[in-house]
């Protein structure tokens, strides 16, 4: 039996002729909303999941007000955001 591990302190086992392992297809993760904490941000995804992420890595973001970080769009049918009002685009599939 083979082990892999995934993230620090758990793993994963298959047999050598069992189960494969593949990754999602990047480009089917779409994003249905958008928030903020105070130093994150928050992408809502079509599957259920969350993926919270430093404002800290987009600098126009960080300094935006409140209401220009409000003023978002989905693009591309929720593979992209968009903020006009501080010219930042981000692609959903590069948060993960």
């Amino acid at each position: 039996m083979k082990s892999v591990v995934l993230l620090k302190g758990t793993s994963l086992n298959w047999h050598e002729t069992g189960m494969s392992i593949s990754a999602p297809d990047r480009s089917s993760i779409r994003a249905t909303a958008v928030s903020f904490t105070d130093d994150e941000l928050v992408v809502c995804l079509a599957d259920g999941r969350s993926v919270l992420v430093p404002l800290t890595w987009f600098p126009r973001l960080l300094n935006a007000s409140p209401k220009a970080r409000n003023e978002w769009r989905l693009i591309g049918g929720g593979i992209g955001i968009q903020w006009e009002a501080v010219d930042e685009d981000i692609s959903v599939a590069a948060l993960l």
